[in-house]
């Protein structure tokens, strides 16, 4: 198949068929830059059995009151290439105001419920199905103000140890103002004032 963009006679040229396979290739003025897969990282003959399963019904890896830990896939479990966890917050349950990370990527999908997610620029009602994705530096926060409890699939890439950070909040009312600005710091954390 080859043919022309709309509007852009001799732009693109559609070489393949179908949509599955098609190779683009610049003619004129449009481009179409299509970065090219990573490098392999698994590079013997033989394939293997290293896939792992967690059902959706086991126990939280880590509990609050308030909120559920689900680490479905943490930095240890990908080689750092990310990090994974589901978070289950209670009806008005919280969460953090705006920050920022400076080392990683965060992104929210959400699963069920109302969750208040920012953007940097306001703060919206997220629903079933809404993503939020935060490039390093980008400013966010999120929140369950709803009186119902609410889901959330957490991504930060790379990975990071976030367990640790998860379960180090129950420390913080023993810290002075001093260490605790160093704890948020030492795992990536820089809150907007």
């Amino acid at each position: 198949m080859r043919g022309e963009t709309a509007g852009n006679p001799g732009g693109v040229e559609f070489v393949g068929g179908g949509h599955i396979g098609c190779r683009f290739r610049q003619t004129g003025l449009m481009s179409l830059v299509v970065p090219p897969y990573p490098k392999a990282r698994y590079t013997q003959d033989r394939p293997k059995i290293s896939a792992w399963f967690k059902r959706a019904d086991r126990q939280p890896d880590y509990q609050t009151p308030a909120v559920a830990y689900h680490y479905l896939a943490n930095q240890q479990d990908t080689n750092g290439d990310y990090g994974l966890y589901r978070v289950d917050i209670a009806p008005a349950g919280g969460g953090p105001p705006e920050h920022f990370h400076r080392a990683m990527s965060e992104a929210f999908f959400v699963l069920s419920g109302t969750m208040r997610l920012c953007d940097g620029n306001e703060w919206t009602d997220g629903h079933q199905g809404d993503f939020l994705y935060i490039p390093p530096g980008g400013i966010h926060g999120f929140r369950n103000e709803a009186d119902e409890p609410a889901s959330i699939l957490m991504l930060f890439a790379p990975g990071a140890p976030r367990e640790a950070y998860f379960e180090g909040f129950a420390a913080l009312a023993d810290m002075t103002d001093d260490e605790r600005a160093e704890w948020f710091i030492s795992h990536d954390n820089y809150w907007i004032q």
